[in-house]
C-alpha cells in the first residue's frame, strides 16, 4: 500500500472545519462487522512494533510540542526500528496539544507520519490515557525524577477536565479535529481511542475517586466522535485487566472496549502461558487481535517467549519502549516504591535500545529480524 501524503491544504481545511463538526452533529459510522475487521487484517502484513516516545522526551507532551519537536531524533530511532524489521509504532498524542495550537500540532503530527512512512513504519494513535500524572499541563516538562520508571508521563484528559462536564465540548473537538484531520490517511494504522481508561494508577496520583463511572460514561462518546470522522482506519481501545473469558465477569468498561472496537487490543505482560490464556479467551470475538502492550523482562514477558508465541497465534505484538531515554521506563514498576538510585536493576524492564542505539541484548534483535523475516540486518 503506497502512503498517502495529505496535502497542506487539505490539513488546514481539516482544522477549519473542527469547530463546524462540533457544532453540526455528525452521523457516525458502524462499527466494522466482523468480516470487514478481518478483511482488513488479512491485508496486513505481521504487524511487530513498540510504544515509542523519543528518547529526548519524558512525555507525549515534550514530545509534540513546538519548542520540544525533534523530527531529526524521530527519524533515527525509527530507522533503528525498522532495521530490525519493526513496521508499527503505537504513538500517545495529548488533548491539550490540540487545545493549544490546532494547526501547529497537526503539522507536526504530520512530520512524525512522514517520516515513519520513510521508514515502512504505519503508527497506532493513542487519543486518550488514564494513566500516571494527572495534572497535566503545556510549557517545559520537569525533569526525570532519578531512578523512577516513568515520572514524567501525563494523562489526557487530566482530572480536572475529565470531572468537568463543561470541558466535554473541547473534547469532541480534539478527537473530530484531529480524526478528520487525517481520517483517510494510509500512513496511520488504527486509533485508539483510550489507553487503559478505568486505571486508577493505584491512587497514586490525585483523582476523582469516580474516576472509572467517569471514563465509563465518556467512552462510548470518544468512539461517536472519533466515527463521525468517517476514518477508513479501524477503531480499538485495549482491554488490560478482569476477566475476559466470560461476558457476566467484564466489568463495565472492558464492556464497552469490546463492544466498540473495531479490532481487538489487550495488553499483557505476563508470562507466556498467561498471555496465550489471553489470546484464547479473547479468539470468540472473531476479530483480529493485537497485543499493544507487552514486554516486561523482570515480569517474565520477554521477546524470547511471547514473540515466537504471538507469530503462532497470529497476533500482532507491540512492546513496551523502544530507545532508553527521558521515561526511564527500562527501570521497572517497583520504582516508584524503591528508586533505583544507588543501584541498577538486575535486567532492563523495557526498550530494545540503550541510547547510544546499541541493543540491549543482540539475541532479542536478531531474533526479531528473524521472525518479521524483514529488517536490514544492521543498526543504522
Amino acid at each position: 500500500m503506497t502512503p498517502m501524503r495529505i496535502p497542506a491544504i487539505f490539513l488546514a481545511l481539516a482544522i477549519l472545519a473542527a469547530p463546524a463538526l462540533c457544532a453540526q452533529p455528525v452521523a457516525p459510522s458502524a462499527r466494522w462487522t466482523e468480516e470487514t475487521a478481518n478483511a482488513w487484517y488479512a491485508r496486513q502484513p505481521w504487524l511487530v512494533g513498540a510504544n515509542y516516545v523519543p528518547s529526548d522526551a519524558i512525555n507525549e507532551l515534550e514530545m509534540f510540542q513546538a519548542a520540544t519537536f525533534n523530527p531529526a531524533i524521530n527519524d533515527r530511532e525509527l530507522g533503528l526500528a525498522e532495521a530490525i524489521g519493526m513496521n508499527t509504532m503505537r504513538v500517545f498524542l495529548q488533548d491539550q496539544l490540540w487545545k493549544q495550537d490546532p494547526k501547529g500540532f497537526v503539522s507536526r503530527l504530520d512530520a512524525f507520519l512522514a517520516i515513519a512512512s520513510r521508514h515502512h513504519i504505519r503508527p497506532i494513535l493513542v487519543l486518550f490515557d488514564s494513566c500516571w500524572e494527572s495534572n497535566p499541563h503545556l510549557g517545559p516538562q520537569h525533569p526525570p525524577i532519578p531512578g523512577i520508571h516513568n515520572s514524567g508521563w501525563v494523562q489526557s484528559p487530566g482530572a480536572a477536565e475529565l470531572s468537568d462536564p463543561s470541558y466535554e465540548p473541547q473534547l469532541r473537538e480534539y478527537v473530530v479535529g484531529i480524526v478528520s484531520a487525517f481520517a483517510k490517511d494510509d500512513r496511520i494504522l488504527a486509533w485508539d481511542i483510550w489507553n487503559e481508561p478505568d486505571n486508577t494508577n493505584d491512587h497514586r496520583f490525585d483523582e476523582p475517586k469516580n474516576k472509572p463511572e467517569l471514563v465509563a460514561a465518556l467512552l462510548p462518546k470518544a468512539f461517536q466522535w472519533a466515527r463521525s470522522a468517517h476514518p477508513t482506519q479501524p477503531l480499538t481501545s485495549g482491554v488490560w485487566h478482569g476477566d475476559w473469558s466470560d461476558p457476566a465477569r467484564e466489568n463495565p468498561v472492558t464492556k464497552i472496549q469490546l463492544a466498540e472496537s473495531d479490532i481487538i487490543t489487550f495488553h499483557n505482560y505476563g508470562w507466556p502461558e498467561e498471555f496465550e490464556a489471553r489470546v484464547r479467551s479473547l479468539q470468540p470475538l472473531h476479530r483480529p487481535i493485537l497485543c499493544t502492550e507487552y514486554m516486561a523482562r523482570g515480569s517474565g514477558s520477554t521477546f524470547d517467549t511471547i514473540l515466537p508465541l504471538a507469530k503462532q497465534l497470529h497476533v500482532a505484538a507491540i512492546n513496551w519502549g523502544l530507545v532508553a531515554g527521558k521515561t526511564q521506563t527500562y527501570l521497572p514498576w517497583d520504582s516508584w516504591q524503591h528508586p533505583y538510585v544507588l543501584s541498577q536493576p538486575t535486567i532492563w524492564f523495557h526498550e530494545v535500545f540503550r541510547h547510544d542505539g546499541t541493543p540491549y541484548r543482540q539475541r532479542e534483535v536478531d531474533l526479531i529480524r528473524q521472525l518479521t523475516e524483514r529488517g536490514t540486518g544492521s543498526q543504522p
